[in-house]
């Protein structure tokens, strides 16, 4: 039994950020060159988009804003009943054009996720997946593995997806 208390050990992480830095001012430029919105909107979209698993908070939210309009990538326009209307500008279309291919694998990396989030919906699938983490961390990153351990490890990685892929 002993084992299996070391693997719960080893893979405990820290909860990770959702969005890596700069990611969420994309998916806000993206939301709003689809429609024009307003604060609460945005924040519901976002959880929305990531099928409720993160929703950013109000100081998440308007700094983010903020840091847009600054840049002349959004119009605020003050509306009645103190709600804003949010709009991309032009040059906001500009930049989210220019930073497509950020985008898209911002896109990838939040049905990634969401996968992995319904994956560990299963104790046992978590376990296993927990396990497979944990002894590739010890495995390639605490023992330094070698190139041809690495090749190895690859291949298993390889074969084992090939497998899954085939089943019905």
């Amino acid at each position: 039994m002993p084992s299996q208390k070391r693997s719960v050990a080893m893979s405990h992480h820290p909860r990770q950020r959702f969005f890596a830095h700069g990611d969420l001012r994309l998916v806000v430029l993206d939301i709003l060159s689809r429609n024009a919105s307003h604060g609460y909107e945005l924040i519901k979209e976002i959880e929305s988009l990531t099928l409720g698993h993160y929703t950013p908070s109000a100081g998440v939210i308007y700094p983010t804003l903020d840091w847009l309009q600054q840049q002349n990538f959004i119009d605020v326009i003050h509306g009645e009943q103190g709600r804003n209307d949010i709009a991309i500008t032009d040059n906001g279309r500009f930049w989210l054009n220019e930073q497509s291919a950020q985008s898209e694998q911002i896109k990838q990396r939040i049905k990634a996720r969401i996968v992995g989030h319904e994956l560990r919906k299963n104790p046992a699938m978590k376990q296993a997946l927990d396990n497979i983490k944990a002894v590739l961390d010890q495995k390639v990153n605490r023992e330094s593995a070698s190139e041809q351990t690495l090749e190895k490890i690859i291949a298993i990685l390889n074969r084992a997806s090939q497998d899954i892929a085939v089943l019905d």
